[in-house]
């Protein structure tokens, strides 16, 4: 065989890529002594060992891998213990071990690590998923299995995915169970969820224990459950929920990958055990297919028959990266050997001096090479069973991915996929990673799901706990304004407008909620409502419901009747606007007159004639009695362009001047919320309202001008009185409260528009699911009508009406119409300069010969020509013109321009 061909077949040996080859050569010696820690009963345990003897067998059995040198494994049992877990980390280290494979717990290799920091021997674990080992306190701890920290994120994508906000764990309450949830809270709260509940249990957990634990989850409110624990303790929470009713419907429940390993090892499941289990979601790590995949699954069925005591069982990824384990080890010891390592220990001084009896501690020994082997193994690149194999930076695998599976019926379904790099998708990983990643939440997808009670409906997540607890609602106990809320006297019961809503929204709701409407004071409340204003720094503290009614700041003045006077038909234009109105009149008839005047006898005569003409002519068109013709086309142009600005002007005079002559008109020295901010008078306020707090820190009002009021009696006294009797110029409150109090008082009016645009609603916890719902209720109340309904029961009590009363009627403005004005004063603009081209072409063209005849002309002479030209008309200009193409026309016209007799500006005839 060439060279070449060795080459190849070195670097693509049974489908692993090697690190690559060196030049450095050191003698290798016939074994290389690994150990590994499992426990061998175990639904990962048992699958790990038959996968990690095959691997050995494979790698063994080919002299090229490790170039004659073979792996020796020595496998113990930790037996589910952390103690005897360290007892065989010991054992496996006196024997000049070079790396563990293992531990299998994430508990066990906390121990165990810092063992491997001392001894320098690599840990590589296919199984310990505790976020926490990846930390800097393990250097040598090498994951190489996914970290749940990534699982805990692809949960909390499905939890964000459904709009569910509160979850409820349940967990093995170890490291490996504490670090979980701890990743997984972390990982909610970037979606602003939350854990609502934590439900540890004992790792050695018996049935009662389990009991306990799930009667007090079955009280929280939450029904979404997240179970994080070891598979036999995960079965058996299941089987208490079942028996406790809590697998119906409108739960939701999400298991880590213990139960998709259990599916994929113990298949076919009792059928009590599969019953339990329907409608439930759970992850399974991400291994994408491949010929290698498939002919292990194929061979995994011979590898397993042989075997006594645990019988049959299928394959789980935890057996297919555990087979990837001893490949990567089995890369990293050759890359070890190629880079100049050999294997030495030296001993520690300090252990020398132990006698260990039985552990024999003096035995052990430091590896030298430790550091070299455990960079080979984070630098190892290969292709195996679980996929691409690499580490990042942080001693991660690369690419961290989870199938997303339903449990239905006897089988399973996958319903998507959650990738680091995309997140929840129906498109398998690897195709994603071709494109850009896109996280947005419209990209997040997932197929149906049939939850438990064979529901497809996607479930709320929450219900009131079953535990006879009312919610305690606070309600302010109010002395004024008593048509929003208010005690019933002698009773503990409240009534008015916010109460009646309440309840009318809560009559929509699809369950019941118990609760007891509890006065304002200290103590702690599961809800609020009333006349609370939805403010910034109150969404900061409790998220709020859809208002349920608009309420902004406004202000409210004393008012005066406006009587009509002699010049009241001045009033609905402004000053202004009636100066650049009469302006235009004269402009547009001014532009009219030279447009016409040379071809239209009726704009032509003495100048008197003309001055009076263009002026009728001009306010004539106000009224479209004007009996001046137009000829010019741009004559027309202009003059309609302005009859469409008379129209609009109008049609705005009259309507502006019948609501003045025919509405009863109030007057206000305040204007709005700025008038009153530039002057020094008193306001009012009610006592206890945010309006303080806006007018003074919003606004810059000092704090000297705020009077407190806390009745409508006071309001009304307050105004009355006015600044000079110590009373307040105007009172800025919310609408509500004004629009009862000027129902009564008709002597005060709102003036100004509403500076503030908030509203009142129900207040609720943090990330309440009843607020959501409520809110919902409120929409609900206000399409149908029931919430106006409610309103004009208690808010529309009348005792004088304000109907037909304007608080000044605005005048009207230039700036209303400043285009029309732009629009006409550019088309006489245009119009001007296009006739004045036009005469200007035309003098030219007229008078070329005569000019030229008399020889060169003076600036002067030439100017009063063709003022003469303007102002003569066409028929005029066409007798010169005939005469000019005479012979003898020529001297005429040179004595008569020159003696300057006939010139006449103006003037319609030649003299």
């Amino acid at each position: 065989m060439s060279p070449f061909w060795v080459l190849v077949f070195v670097f693509f040996n049974n489908g692993y890529f090697l690190d690559g080859l060196s030049t450095q050569n050191s003698k290798r010696p016939d074994v290389v002594k690994i150990g590994s820690i499992i426990n061998f009963d175990s639904v990962i345990g048992k699958v790990a060992k038959v996968a990690m003897e095959a691997a050995i067998d494979d790698v063994n059995s080919d002299p090229v891998v490790l170039g004659g040198t073979k792996l020796k494994l020595t496998m113990l049992d930790a037996n589910y213990s952390g103690f005897l877990g360290i007892i065989d980390a010991l054992q496996i280290m006196e024997t000049d071990t070079v790396a563990i494979i293992g531990p299998q717990s994430s508990v066990t290799a906390h121990l165990i690590s810092h063992i491997a920091n001392k001894l320098q021997v690599p840990l590589l674990s296919f199984s310990a998923t505790d976020p926490t080992l990846s930390s800097l306190q393990y250097p040598f701890f090498v994951r190489t299995t996914q970290d749940d920290w990534y699982q805990m994120a692809a949960i909390a994508d499905i939890v964000e995915y459904y709009n569910w906000r509160e979850v409820i764990a349940i967990y093995t309450d170890d490291d490996y169970g504490r670090s979980g949830i701890s990743a997984l809270a972390n990982q909610l709260a970037t979606k602003r969820c939350r854990i609502s509940y934590k439900a540890p249990m004992n790792p050695q957990a018996s049935r009662s224990d389990i009991m306990d634990v799930m009667v007090k989850v079955a009280l929280a409110e939450s029904r979404i459950l997240i179970v994080h624990t070891y598979p036999t303790g995960g079965i058996d929470v299941v089987d208490v929920a079942h028996h406790l009713g809590m697998m119906g419907s409108g739960y939701v429940w999400i298991a880590t990958n213990w139960l998709s390993t259990v599916l994929d090892t113990d298949s076919p499941l009792p059928s009590g055990t599969v019953e339990n289990i329907q409608g439930l979601i759970t992850l399974r790590m991400y291994t994408p297919d491949s010929e290698m995949k498939r002919n292990f699954l194929s061979r995994w069925k011979n590898l397993t028959n042989n075997l006594t005591g645990n019988g049959h069982f299928g394959l789980n990824t935890y057996g297919l990266y555990a087979y990837d384990t001893v490949w990567i080890l089995a890369n990293a010891v050759n890359a070890f050997f190629n880079h100049g390592g050999n294997i030495s220990f030296s001993n520690d001084s300090r252990l020398s001096e132990l006698d260990g009896g039985n552990l024999h501690l003096d035995a052990m020994s430091i590896f030298d090479g430790g550091q070299l082997l455990l960079d080979s193994i984070l630098k190892v690149k290969l292709t195996g069973l679980s996929g691409h194999v690499s580490f990042t930076s942080d001693k991660s695998l690369i690419r961290p991915a989870y199938e997303v599976i339903n449990v239905i019926g006897t089988g399973i379904r996958r319903i998507g996929y959650w990738s680091n790099y995309s997140g929840l998708s129906v498109v398998p990983p690897e195709k994603l990673y071709e494109k850009p990643p896109y996280r947005s939440s419209s990209n997040q997808q997932l197929h149906s799901v049939i939850w438990p009670g064979q529901t497809t409906e996607t479930p709320r997540g929450w219900v009131f706990p079953n535990n006879g607890k009312q919610l305690r609602i606070g309600v302010p106990n109010r002395v004024s304004y008593r048509e929003f809320i208010a005690e019933v006297p002698g009773t503990d019961a409240f009534t008015g407008y916010c109460i009646e809503v309440f309840t009318a929204a809560l009559n929509l709701l699809p369950y019941a909620v118990p609760y007891k409407l509890m006065p304002f004071g200290d103590r702690v409340y599961d809800a609020a409502i009333g006349d609370i204003a939805i403010i910034t720094n109150r969404t900061r503290m409790a998220d709020f419901t859809q208002p349920y009614i608009k309420s902004g700041l406004v202000v409210v003045a004393t008012v005066r009747k406006s009587n009509t006077h002699a010049w009241a038909f001045l009033r609905p234009f402004t000053w202004t606007m009636w100066t650049v109105t009469g302006i235009c009149l004269l402009g547009v008839g001014a532009v009219v007159w030279i447009l016409e005047h040379r071809i239209n006898d009726q704009f032509r005569g003495s100048p008197r004639r003309q001055i009076l003409t263009t002026l009728w002519f001009s306010f004539s068109t106000m009224f479209y009695s004007h009996r001046e013709n137009t000829v010019s086309p741009l004559g027309r142009m202009v003059l309609i362009i302005w009859l469409f600005v008379v129209l609009i002007i109008k049609s705005n005079y009259t309507a502006s001047l019948t609501s003045i002559l025919t509405v009863q008109q109030l007057s206000s020295p305040i204007k709005g919320i700025e008038s009153l901010i530039a002057s020094n008078d008193p306001i009012g306020y009610q006592q206890g309202s945010f309006a303080r707090n806006y007018l003074s820190d919003e606004l810059g009002i000092h704090e000297s001008r705020l009077v407190p009021l806390n009745s409508q009696e006071e309001y009304a006294k307050a105004l009355e009185d006015g600044p000079k009797k110590g009373g307040v110029a105007a009172v800025v409150d919310e609408r509500a409260y004004i629009e009862l109090f000027l129902s009564s008082h008709c002597e005060f009016s709102i003036v100004g528009q509403e500076f503030t645009n908030n509203g009142w609603g129900f207040a609720f916890p943090r990330d309440s699911p009843l607020a959501i719902d409520m809110s919902t209720a409120i929409l609900k109340l206000s399409e149908t009508g029931e919430l106006q309904r409610i309103h004009d029961k208690w808010l529309m009590r009348s005792a004088c009406s304000l109907q037909g009363a304007n608080l000044e009627v605005n005048r009207i403005q230039l700036k209303s119409f400043s285009g029309l004005f732009i629009i006409c004063g550019l088309a006489c603009l245009f119009a001007f300069l296009v006739y004045f081209a036009l005469l200007v072409c035309q003098f030219t063209k007229d008078y070329s010969e005569s000019s030229d005849s008399s020889g060169r002309s003076s600036q002067s002479a030439r100017i009063r020509t063709f003022l003469s030209f303007v102002g003569k008309s066409e028929q005029a200009l066409n007798g010169i013109t005939g005469e000019n193409e005479s012979t003898n026309s020529s001297k005429k016209i040179c004595t008569a321009v020159s003696s300057n007799r006939s010139v006449s500006f103006g003037v319609g005839t030649n003299k």
